[in-house]
């Protein structure tokens, strides 16, 4: 605001400088997270992401396609590298960043707007779960996205053609939510009930702006919706198995249990704590509508003394829905840490705009607590310093991948013609007509780690259904004669499986090279986190056990 003399006001400075240092915050943030992703080797899951990125489509057998348009996107500019794969997964953490910081700021302003830009910053969930490149990343980023548009659309404020515009725009963003993970659903039903909840929301029904929202929406998901049909609706066959599938064995209790302190772990104790706090005072607020606190609740913007806030009330019901779902999912199956995580968005946005003046103790506590786990949990994952056994670790999946594809290399390039045993076939000259493992995950890691990064198959015998059953696969491209290098996990004792079921189906299959996969660490030297035998399989019959 500027006064008579010109000058501008102490107040509208101080508000720019906070403005300014939300938006450092952010910026700070993501170089930390990308300078991460040049140090930190890639993760299975990440390389078969990048593995549908080789082969773009509507969808693919366990998510739709957002990631792997971004990974696509990332090295096509920075080429097949960690930091290639995981750019713009990053850049789309940031963007989430930026629309709940926007969103706090227009709840509460520019004081509320660095708060929540530090809560991003420290939280586990952000600072080490978006320098990875999987679906996570587009869902927060359309989630955030989808919140400030219908938080901007709900405000009674603009004008009939910009709360239409805000509705469209939300339509747009969560349909992009919905292409990255499914679950990104819950949040649009979560904002319908809250509309059908409050009153002063119900009204809000009758604008055409929530239903142009949706058909925008269905309209981005159209790829999506086209592959699964296609696909006899393989992706949502699978979610709903992974998810809500089969009630697993075990005490339902002891999962409900898991499911809460994985979330207390992944947002931190306090902030655990103050996050639901904020979800629970939008959802029943003081009955004096907060006049003696010294930060009250504003009055409902759109009409009457209910002393709930329609927008806030909205924010909290998407949490506390996002919650009862991964709540009830848990009695059936086990829930990773990671899914409810949309459920903290609309939260941070509620912590974040919770007061205009200064923080609480706990308030600030709980960000010193957030960034010492954060720092502590990130430098682990570049050099380990937690006394866990490497085959225990997590981080150990992303390492020895380096030594395994140099023997695989030179197995190809050893590849010759001599005899086999027994009198049996000449081996194919020059090289194996075919690299393969049973693993998804042993596929996609060696498809990267080779300098050539060549096609692999995933068997699957035994394993998993995956993306890799939807590619053509070794039956589909091999002919009778065609050899094979199969790299498989060692077993304490035996025969692989994949090798007791694939035998009478080649005229050779040989055990190679045994491969140990270690990590290094500044205080335990080399670390072993597992072992893989190549074998050499030739002499294919044409025929192929059955899928029991």
């Amino acid at each position: 605001m500027t006064t008579a003399d010109g000058s501008t006001s102490t107040r509208d400075g101080a508000d720019g400088n906070l403005w300014r240092q939300a938006l450092w915050i952010l910026l700070a943030s993501t170089l930390l997270r990308l300078v991460l992703a040049v140090l930190v080797p890639l993760f299975p899951d990440e390389a078969y992401y990048w593995e549908w990125s080789r082969r773009l489509a509507g969808g693919y057998f366990d998510h739709p396609p957002a990631i792997a348009l971004l990974i696509a996107g990332g090295t096509a500019l920075l080429g097949d590298t960690a930091l290639g794969v995981r750019v713009l997964p990053i850049l789309a953490g940031t963007f989430a960043g930026f629309w709940l910081v926007r969103t706090a700021c227009h709840l509460a302003g520019p004081r509320a707007a660095r708060y929540t830009a530090l809560i991003f910053a420290v939280l586990p969930l952000a600072a080490g779960g978006l320098v990875l490149a999987t679906p996570d990343a587009p869902l927060l980023a359309g989630i955030a996205w989808t919140l400030y548009a219908v938080v901007r659309a709900l405000d009674v404020e603009n004008a009939e053609w910009s709360v239409t515009a805000y509705w469209l725009v939300a339509g747009v963003a969560i349909g992009a939510a919905m292409a990255s993970k499914f679950t990104g659903v819950l949040v649009p039903v979560a904002i319908v009930i809250a509309m059908l909840a409050h009153a002063p929301l119900r009204a809000r029904l009758a604008h055409a702006g929530p239903w142009l929202a949706v058909a925008v929406a269905s309209l981005v998901m159209v790829p999506v919706l086209w592959w699964n049909a296609q696909h006899d609706w393989v992706a949502f066959v699978f979610q709903l198995g992974h998810g809500l599938g089969t009630t697993a064995r075990g005490n339902w209790f002891g999962r409900e249990l898991e499911l809460i302190g994985g979330q207390a772990g992944l947002v931190t104790p306090i902030l655990f704590v103050l996050l639901l706090g904020a979800t629970w005072r939008a959802l029943f607020p003081p009955r004096d509508d907060g006049r003696d606190s010294p930060d009250p609740m504003p009055p409902s913007r759109l009409g009457g003394r209910d002393a709930r806030d329609p927008v806030r009330f909205t924010l909290a019901v998407v949490t506390a829905f996002c919650l009862l779902f991964f709540m009830y999912s848990a009695t059936r199956k086990s829930v990773e840490a990671n899914w409810p995580a949309i459920a903290w968005m609309p939260a941070i946005m509620l912590l974040g705009a919770a007061r205009r003046g200064l923080r609480t103790a706990w308030e600030r506590r709980a960000l010193w607590l957030a960034g010492a786990l954060t720092a502590a949990a990130l430098v682990h994952v570049v050099v380990p310093i937690f006394p866990l056994p490497a085959r225990r670790d997590q981080v150990s999946k992303a390492h020895g991948w380096d030594r395994l594809a140099a023997a695989v290399e030179d197995s190809r390039t050893r590849w010759d013609a001599s005899p086999t045993p027994a009198a049996g076939p000449r081996r194919t000259a020059g090289a194996p007509s075919f690299l393969a493992t049973n693993r998804y995950q042993d596929a996609a890691m060696l498809a990267f780690h080779l300098d050539d990064h060549p096609t692999l198959y995933s068997l699957n015998l035994g394993a998993r259904h995956n993306q890799y059953d939807l590619w053509p696969g070794f039956t589909d491209r091999a002919q009778v004669g065609a050899s094979m290098l199969l790299v498989l996990e060692e077993p304490a004792e035996g025969l692989p499986g994949p090798i007791q079921r694939l035998t009478g189906h080649f005229a050779s299959i040989e055990p190679g090279e045994l491969v140990r996969l270690t990590r290094a660490s500044p205080t335990r030297g080399e670390e072993y986190v597992g072992r893989r035998r190549l074998w050499r399989l030739e002499g294919w019959s044409g025929t192929w056990p059955a899928d029991p």
